[in-house]
């Protein structure tokens, strides 16, 4: 099994993982993630013990229902695959449904379907995100058995990231993938980020992990590579700057070459 991610999601790391750049620290504790989003980090090492957490309760109750009863998960999952259509999906966008593992099968169904596995809520917290191009829900790679075992010995929970990186001690390795917001130059999807991550959610978690690098923790973080980032953690850690492929924009010349920030902390 090669550690893939069961959802796509926008900013997400697969891209880095096998990047010569990015390196994981000799740790000897827990694999900590405050921003969980896709798992493409936690997948690709596979710890053995870890705290997963995200701000989003649908995504963190997806994550919860695999682990604990992958098998309904799939199997609604497989009749959202039988039915699916534009119409289908639009109907299904507005649904509640009643179980944890309805809504966990929902979510996938629309992660999948949707416009580059893009998740963005309007402000009654609606799901607004139009139907893709993909017509295929149940993917060829597809494990969800694999997927559970390997969150078994997880701790996932929905909080803030600071309630999740306080709880880091020495020895652990924390990994974080925060929103990319900017103090200025708010455009796009960072602009979007702007209203669930704000620069002062930026200053608030450079210095929790100040903090936890000074508890003896490790930290790899991503970020924007803008000036104002560099200079938040001017003094704090390591900085890389790392060239990626830029896939979220609807247009053909905004899918280009962009690069991100790599931010090291060791203690």
């Amino acid at each position: 099994m090669s550690g893939k991610p069961f959802l796509k999601w926008a900013g997400g790391k697969r891209w880095l993982v096998d990047r010569e750049e990015f390196k994981i620290p000799s740790y000897t504790g827990r694999y900590i993630e405050p921003f969980l989003g896709g798992g493409a980090v936690f997948f690709f090492l596979q710890p053995t013990a870890s705290i997963l957490s995200d701000i989003n309760p649908k995504l963190i109750e997806t994550y919860q229902s695999i682990r604990d009863d992958w098998k309904t998960v799939w199997s609604i999952l497989s009749e959202h695959q039988i039915k699916h259509c534009s119409e289908y999906y639009y109907r299904q966008r507005g649904y509640q449904p009643g179980t944890p593992a309805e809504r966990a099968a929902l979510f996938l169904y629309l992660n999948r379907s949707c416009w580059n596995g893009l998740y963005r809520e309007n402000l009654k917290g609606q799901f607004n995100v139009p139907i893709g191009t993909k017509t295929k829900i149940l993917m060829d790679d597809d494990d969800f058995q694999w997927t559970s075992q390997r969150l078994e010995k997880s701790e996932i929970s929905c909080c803030d990231f600071a309630d999740t990186i306080k709880k880091s001690e020495a020895g652990d390795f924390l990994f974080v993938d925060p929103p990319y917001t900017t103090a200025h130059n708010m455009n796009g999807f960072v602009k979007y980020n702007q209203n669930i991550f704000s620069w002062e959610d930026q200053i608030r978690l450079r210095d929790e992990l100040v903090a936890a690098r000074n508890r003896g923790v490790h930290i790899v973080s991503t970020n924007a590579n803008h000036q104002s980032v560099h200079d938040l953690y001017r003094n704090c850690g390591e900085l890389y700057e790392v060239s990626r492929a830029s896939v979220i924009s609807g247009k053909k010349k905004g899918r280009s070459s962009t690069e991100e920030l790599l931010i090291v902390l060791e203690p």
